[in-house]
């Protein structure tokens, strides 16, 4: 509204917190109580109103809607609203709720109506209210910037951070794990705050060299893994080739050396990716299996042929058995060649049950040779003896004969043959 202009009922309203321009929120302390216009100014009888200042009268308005009083109100309430911009951004600005961008914007628009001469009220003190506006605007305005700029270097020491963990990673062996860190980074990079271009640019070329050089390294590993991996792929696919051509072999025991071999160089060497090892594993062990399926399948049968000969072989254990107790030697002997020489000519049992029938027959062997030994001895015991005696009686002689014409080696050998007889004499 102009200063000459006649107020619409709305405009003559006291004004609120919300209602003044540029009010950051609509919670306000307290205003402070209304100046009294008739301090600072007057209305004359052609309706002209005056605010008295340090310099004199001057004309900010002219009121004819209504009694002199009213206007000199209306230019009053103009005044307190300054005030009340003026206090409110001053209180929010203490309490660190408003900028000093905020606080220079009342400042300037205050400064103008100081300058327009549009209100009646006490010049000097909202002046002065408004150069501590400005002083603690610009405060703040330092203080703020003295924060933008710890926070930009907070920031930067992250981003250095950052890059010399990425530079610290270069080198790493840790493939998947490195890989994932160097994203985590990258992403951390992102959420963080924009500030010094350049030393940004400078920093994060740096992380992208060390991963690069990370990348490069970790593809060449890989290659040249792979490059193995086919080697070894085509090194077993070879002792495949060997092995099912082995398969159909009917020299079971040689090539079952041969297959051993093939398995323990399969084993001495590395592994191939895990699904070429599975599939080659599947093939080598399927020409094993083929060899000892058909080697197992022919002796089963073998043994099976040999089955007949169980019952043949079992009736001669028993026929042997019966010997026992031995009452005559001679016929027992007679007897056990007997059942001897027919159970060679029976052939050979399956493996399950040779142990067990060779047992039971070599326990009747066993007493027939322990009769045999002991009816010996009984015979022969007196004629040995002497014999013995006779053979160490010309040992001893030649003993002493070699000791005579001085041959110590001679008679030391004798000795020895002395020694070996008297033991076996029982001496």
């Amino acid at each position: 509204m102009a200063d000459d202009a006649v107020p619409t009922p709305a405009a003559l309203r006291p004004p609120t917190p919300t209602s003044l321009a540029g009010a950051p929120t609509p919670v306000t302390p307290p205003a402070p109580p209304a100046s009294d216009p008739n301090e600072f100014g007057r209305v004359d009888a052609e309706g002209n109103v005056y605010l008295r200042t340090p310099d004199g009268e001057v004309v900010v308005g002219q009121w004819a809607a209504g009694e002199p009083a009213e206007g000199l109100a209306f230019f009053g309430r103009k005044y307190d609203d300054l005030v009340v911009e003026v206090d409110l951004i001053t209180t929010r600005l203490a309490d660190g709720k408003a900028s000093g961008e905020q606080a220079d914007a009342v400042v300037a628009k205050v400064r103008e109506a100081i300058e327009a001469r549009s209100f009646v009220g006490d010049i000097v003190a909202l002046t002065a209210k408004c150069e501590a506006l400005a002083t603690a605007a610009g405060v703040a305005r330092e203080q703020a910037k003295e924060r933008r700029a710890a926070e930009r270097e907070a920031v930067l020491a992250q981003r250095r951070t950052l890059a010399e963990e990425a530079e610290s990673l270069s080198g790493s062996t840790s493939w998947k794990a490195t890989t994932e860190r160097y994203a985590a980074i990258v992403e951390e990079w992102k959420v963080l705050p924009r500030g010094d271009r350049s030393a940004e640019q400078e920093l994060w070329k740096r992380i992208s060299s060390s991963r690069t050089a990370f990348d490069k390294r970790r593809r060449q590993h890989f290659s040249e893994l792979d490059s193995q991996r086919k080697e070894i792929v085509g090194q077993k696919r070879e002792l495949i080739a060997r092995a099912e051509a082995l398969s159909t072999s009917t020299d079971w025991q040689r090539t079952s050396k041969q297959l051993r071999d093939l398995l323990e160089d399969w084993k001495r060497m590395p592994r191939a990716s895990r699904s070429d090892e599975e599939k080659l594993w599947k093939r080598f062990k399927a020409a094993q299996d083929a060899f000892y399926a058909a080697r197992n399948a022919e002796q089963e049968a073998a043994e099976e042929a040999l089955r007949p000969n169980v019952a043949v072989k079992e009736a001669l254990v028993v026929e042997a058995e019966a010997l026992l107790p031995i009452t005559e030697l001679g016929p027992a002997k007679k007897a056990l060649r007997s059942i001897q020489s027919r159970w060679d000519s029976a052939g050979d049992v399956p493996r399950s049950e040779r142990s067990r029938l060779e047992g039971r027959l070599k326990k009747v062997e066993d007493a027939v040779r322990s009769q045999e030994d002991a009816a010996w001895k009984a015979s022969t015991g007196t004629v040995a003896t002497d014999a013995f005696t006779e053979a160490l009686q010309r040992l001893e002689a030649k003993r002493d004969a070699a000791a005579a014409r001085g041959d110590a080696k001679a008679a030391a050998d004798l000795e020895q043959q002395i020694a070996s007889t008297k033991a076996l004499m029982g001496k």
